[in-house]
């Protein structure tokens, strides 16, 4: 295909998974904007993320956010090469305003339309701020519904799921326990703040599927709702007994038990395969207990961390744009105007 600036595609990128609605514009690794109009507002006195709200606020910030993003580029809709969109996983009704939005304008554009995935997406956008992915290279990614272990051969082709979350996801039990210690949603970014005033070691939570027998069948799988649990039993004892409850001691002991497993296990995966590099993308990768602890446990044992910057681990449009411009690159094949939006997409299905 032929592009805008010698071999270095625009890509648009729209993403719209969940509560937010991103689009980005990526020319080759460059990033050249990220426009996010976000409806947490909207879902905070729920205590959590409502479909219906989202789709409807999508529907409402789609048009904006996309002109918004192209004055501040200095682009116009014409120069992009090709658009690229989250078509899973996600909310069904929000993927849908999404993948309609970007099949509109591939038609409209007669550019060429990337369906990618939202997983793989999360390990794209590093390249943007750190260049070329090592190949392999191990992918830990946690957010509000994902706790997974990917291996990654090709973010572009071939990513290989090691293990993942079986119930609650760590952005998931962040917001629950937030909420039982009267924090406001979304739990993460509080929990990290508050956290930074409390003792780790203050209270010892359960690390999940960490016993021997869980070993032998979920060594790389994720679990968080027994800590969940755990917190809050512990809080209920509390208050029946009339004590007040230490909210930064139980925000930072509950916040090292969630950073203890995740990292546990990335390396354990990465030591099992003999893979030197990692990488942590998603919402919770922004925690910066989880930075820390990984990248000093990662150091003695010869492994590389990656991580983007906070504002590139939530949902954005930026990662879209990053995973179409490598789909471009690389001459993948673009996806067909019928491209479905599927909620329940495994990560193993990079491009639709």
């Amino acid at each position: 295909m032929t592009t805008t600036r010698g071999d270095e595609p625009l890509v648009l990128g729209i993403e719209t998974s969940c509560d937010e609605t991103g689009v980005g514009l990526v020319r080759g690794r460059t990033l050249l904007v990220d426009a996010v109009a976000s409806s947490v507002e909207e879902h905070a006195r729920f205590g959590g993320v409502v479909p219906e709200v989202a789709s409807r606020a999508h529907l409402e910030a789609m048009v904006p956010t996309i002109e918004r993003a192209c004055e501040q580029a200095g682009v116009r809709l014409h120069d992009v090469d090709a658009v690229a969109v989250t078509s899973g996983p996600g909310l069904a009704g929000a993927l849908l305003v999404g993948v309609a939005s970007a099949k509109a304008l591939a038609l409209g554009l007669g550019k060429p339309l990337y369906g990618v995935n939202h997983l793989a997406a999360h390990v794209a956008v590093d390249e943007l701020e750190h260049g070329p992915l090592p190949e392999p290279c191990l992918a830990l990614l946690v957010s509000g519904g994902h706790s997974s272990l990917l291996r990654v051969l090709d973010v572009t082709d071939t990513v290989e799921p090691l293990g993942a979350t079986i119930d609650d996801a760590a952005g998931e039990a962040f917001d629950k326990v937030a909420r039982l210690l009267g924090l406001p949603f979304p739990g993460g970014p509080h929990i990290d703040r508050v956290a930074r005033e409390g003792d780790q070691v203050a209270i010892d939570f359960p690390r999940g599927l960490t016993s021997r027998r869980d070993l032998e069948r979920h060594r790389f799988d994720f679990s968080f709702s027994g800590l969940k649990t755990a917190v809050a039993r512990w809080v209920e004892a509390r208050e029946c007994a009339g004590e007040p409850v230490p909210v930064a001691d139980v925000a930072a002991s509950f916040q090292e038990a969630v950073c203890d497993v995740l990292v546990r296990k990335a390396l354990d995966a990465a030591q099992q395969d003999g893979i030197e590099d990692l990488l942590i993308g998603g919402g919770v990768a922004a925690n910066s207990r989880l930075r820390a602890m990984a990248e000093e446990r990662a150091a003695r044992v010869g492994v590389r961390v990656r991580v983007p910057r906070p504002g590139l681990c939530t949902d954005n449009g930026a990662m879209v744009a990053a995973l179409g411009s490598s789909m471009v690159s690389r001459g993948r094949t673009p996806s067909a105007l019928d491209l479905p939006a599927d909620s329940s997409m495994p990560v193993t299905r990079v491009l639709v």
